[in-house]
């Protein structure tokens, strides 16, 4: 296991004061802030008035909104959108560079939230935006092209619809607290006291998905920070229920187009630039809270 694994969720809540700087503004639409975050750290829900783009080149990130969860692997992005209430939970050790893009440029069709791909031009882009002493003139050409990189971007199945009615509400949370339970739909609605076809209509009213198409979302969000931390995947397929590593697989390929390991080595492969700087950041004690 990585020794960055994950840390309690529930101990260390910051509020989101962004400073000044970092404010997006009609002549600078677009700013990127760079830090490293602390496993366990907790950003308190909030609003703000542009839009968010958080991208971690190391670590896992879960994003909560009304209604959904959205877990981040490395070298992955998220997307959310001007306006958007939503809190953020830091669970591995994190290099983050958030973009906070203004409203008055945000591409038309980015209006929900999405986790998406990050191609090699985005990286770099997204690196050249943190560069000190940028000109006007380049500044709003990489911010052009990232914002068009992100609406090409292939949106991911990280998010984890929740449901507003209580018996639903009730066996989702159930699931999610324990994936590895593989009980049909049946014994999960007995359990909330409704029947199964009450709870399978609530799931495609609700949610819009099946009681299997939400359980997969359920374990894959589950199986990401599982993963990131380096288990062997045998032990993950075990923990979420599966009865064999081969089974698991194929159910992330269903997913991803690709194993495991080719999604997180894809992603291994963008980190190695950053992990000398990373460390020495991790090193410093007062890093990490926002202010």
């Amino acid at each position: 296991m990585s020794p960055t694994s994950a840390a309690p969720l529930s101990t260390r809540v910051h509020f989101a004061d962004i400073p000044p700087e970092f404010a997006p503004t009609p002549t600078h639409p677009i700013r990127v802030r760079s830090r490293p975050v602390k496993a366990g750290v907790r950003i308190a829900r909030h609003t703000h008035a542009w839009a968010q783009v958080a991208y971690t080149s190391r670590g896992v990130l879960r994003i909560g909104t009304a209604g959904t969860t959205w877990m981040v692997p490395p070298s992955r992005a998220i997307w959310v959108p001007p306006h958007v209430l939503h809190d953020v939970a830091v669970v591995e050790d994190a290099f983050m560079r958030t973009l906070y893009v203004s409203e008055t440029v945000v591409p038309p069709g980015l209006d929900t939230c999405r986790v998406v791909e990050v191609s090699g031009l985005l990286r770099e882009v997204i690196a050249a935006l943190d560069t000190p002493g940028l000109s006007p003139a380049r500044e709003q050409l990489l911010g052009a092209l990232a914002l068009d990189e992100l609406t090409r971007s292939e949106p991911l199945p990280l998010s984890v619809p929740m449901p507003n009615e209580k018996r639903l509400r009730a066996l989702c949370e159930a699931v999610l607290a324990d994936p590895a339970n593989t009980d049909s739909l049946e014994n999960w609605a007995l359990t909330v006291g409704a029947s199964t076809r009450t709870i399978a209509r609530l799931f495609r009213q609700e949610l819009g998905v099946s009681f299997s198409q939400w359980r997969q979302q359920a374990v894959l969000a589950r199986a990401i920070p599982l993963l990131s931390q380096g288990r062997p995947l045998s032990h993950v397929a075990q923990e979420l229920g599966y009865q064999s590593q081969s089974a698991f697989s194929a159910m992330f390929r269903r997913a991803f187009g690709e194993s495991p390991r080719a999604f997180f080595e894809r992603g291994a492969e963008h980190r190695g630039a950053f992990d000398s700087i990373i460390d020495e950041d991790f090193a410093d004690p007062t890093h990490g809270v926002e202010r």
